[in-house]
């Protein structure tokens, strides 16, 4: 979301003055460094915003892109990292993938596909996107770079192979592309998106180590809430935080919300894992050594709090992975990185180690 919302920021700011196009990475066959959803807004003048690749494929890219600006017509272009033709763009770079990259020129109508990515940026449930890729003879309404969301199916769509397969997007949580026949005989390639909202990481405490953890947050494109003593905090974490907030003010919670307790304080971190408890969130993170822990949930246990294997699972003490963290920097990359792997349910360890490919395919 970190990309869209920067790519929206880029067009607003161009205020109608010059072209643009939107790229978007809408099939990835094998290996890529970036996957399905990836995004750059291409400007007239030859600036772009966000990326489709590591930096190979944007140069080839951009030129395609003014050139769909000039003709006014959307193209889809195919990259074959696999081709040992010395022509072949991205080829020496290793990845050993074919990567479709749908570029799009904007208009100002109330189609163009950033007004629909807007719609989402807000939302706290996940938005699932359709991008028209091509149309080989069907509505003339379903053009190349049309973007719908899944509520809003228009005529025309093939519409029970596509709610089949939305409802398997919406399963998995993972974007596809899929071709469909239409009645008419007609076809169409459809680039179904599921596209998650903002990660939402809520703060507990107000010492300095705060600010790394805020900052970092920042950096990975969070929505940063502190729950602090305002006149006790630091000047430079009202820069970071989204949010700053009471430290007994009530939570905000949805399954997109990752909390972590660092109060630094027994009693007041033990209120808030008594409370957090109660609620559905599923990532509650508490620094401090186990020890620590295990009497809190002694003294809640006494109280009649009893955890459940779902608690267990989503109580994260001592929090963060197993990195060799010292510093306050250290332990705010340890912690995030932790809780990107739970989102993403993944383990955390070496990617050495891991059996079959980084991503999954298919």
């Amino acid at each position: 979301m970190k990309e869209i919302k920067a790519i929206l920021k880029a067009y607003d700011q161009m205020g109608g003055t010059q072209e643009a196009a939107l790229a978007t990475v809408v099939r990835v066959e094998g290996s890529s460094y970036r996957r399905t959803g990836a995004r750059m807004l291409v400007m007239e003048d030859g600036n772009w915003i966000g990326g489709i690749s590591g930096g190979c494929l944007e140069g080839d890219a951009l030129r395609k892109a003014k050139l769909a600006m000039f003709q006014d017509k959307p193209s889809l272009v195919t990259y074959d990292t696999t081709d040992e033709d010395a022509q072949q763009i991205g080829v020496g770079l290793g990845c050993n993938g074919i990567i479709d990259v749908l570029i799009a020129p904007l208009d100002n109508e109330p189609g163009n596909p950033l007004e629909t990515l807007r719609q989402c940026t807000d939302k706290r449930q996940p938005c699932i996107l359709l991008t028209i890729v091509q149309n080989d003879g069907g509505p003339e309404a379903l053009y190349p770079g049309r973007m719908l969301q899944a509520e809003q199916l228009p005529a025309g769509l093939p519409v029970e192979g596509l709610l089949a397969d939305i409802e398997h997007v919406k399963a998995r949580q993972k974007s596809v592309s899929r071709r469909y026949t239409l009645p008419s005989g007609g076809q169409l390639s459809i680039f179904i998106e599921f596209l998650p909202p903002t990660l939402r990481l809520l703060l507990f405490g107000g010492h300095y180590d705060v600010f790394p953890m805020a900052q970092l947050g920042k950096d990975l494109g969070r929505h940063i809430t502190v729950y602090a003593n305002p006149h006790k905090l630091s000047r430079s974490i009202f820069q970071q935080a989204d949010e700053i907030k009471p430290k007994d003010a009530p939570v905000e919670i949805d399954g997109y919300t990752a909390c972590i307790l660092m109060a630094h304080d027994y009693k007041t971190d033990l209120n808030n894992l008594r409370r957090l408890l109660s609620t559905d969130v599923p990532y509650i993170g508490l620094l401090g050594p186990r020890q620590r822990t295990d009497k809190m949930l002694d003294e809640l246990a006494a109280e009649g709090i009893t955890l459940s294997e779902r608690d267990n699972e989503r109580l994260h003490s001592p929090v963060g992975l197993d990195i060799g963290a010292l510093s306050p920097e250290e332990i705010a990359l340890s912690v995030l990185a932790e809780i990107r792997a739970c989102f993403s349910g993944r383990e955390g360890g070496f990617l050495k180690w891991r059996q079959g490919t980084i991503h999954e395919r298919g």
